[in-house]
């Protein structure tokens, strides 16, 4: 199927969307922290992975190889964007995830959480703790240094746990600093 889409067949490509969609927009909607950002990063990984398709090696599984592209179309979307005064929107009732089990006022708490954290921070968690990417990898990604990397980890930690903290206890900034991409 990936072969035939590559070659240009529209139900061969179709297919791979109705099967990775709802993956793509998962990842691109927790390092966007917004849905409107969510659906413009998701489309753009989707017209990069198209354009790519001919030249899938097949060297990783295809859900690899579309997981970075969706990676790297967020992070550079996010990089052109310079601002983000759209962070303090409240989260939708109905979040297209479907979270296999879970309290949902926690998953509730942790999206809010993680949209209080500065972006570089917000960037590091999702990809390392989330994601599952190395200290390495991020760096490469977000074009920084892995030790960086390993900071906004410590910090972005330290930031949850104070945000998650008993309810109405959330403390503010702490102090803890962050670099912007």
């Amino acid at each position: 199927m990936i072969r035939r889409a590559g070659d240009g067949d529209a139900r061969a490509v179709r297919a791979l969307y109705e099967r990775y969609a709802p993956r793509v927009y998962a990842v691109v909607r927790r390092i966007a922290g917004d849905d409107d950002l969510a659906q413009d990063y998701a489309q753009e990984a989707w017209i990069r992975a198209i354009r790519a398709l001919p030249t899938f090696r097949g060297d990783s599984r295809f859900s690899t190889w579309l997981h970075r592209i969706a990676v790297n179309a967020a992070l550079q979307a996010i990089r052109r964007s310079d601002t983000r005064a759209k962070r303090e929107a409240p989260m939708p009732d109905a979040v297209p995830v479907d979270p296999r089990t879970g309290d949902a006022l926690l998953q509730t708490r942790l999206e809010e959480a993680l949209d209080r954290l500065p972006n570089g921070m917000r960037q590091v968690l999702i990809l390392h703790d989330v994601e599952g990417y190395t200290h390495e990898e991020i760096g490469e990604v977000l074009g920084v240094a892995s030790g960086t990397s390993k900071s906004q980890l410590f910090k972005a930690r330290a930031r949850m746990r104070s945000l998650l903290g008993p309810v109405g206890h959330e403390d503010v900034d702490q102090g803890v600093e962050a670099w912007s991409t």
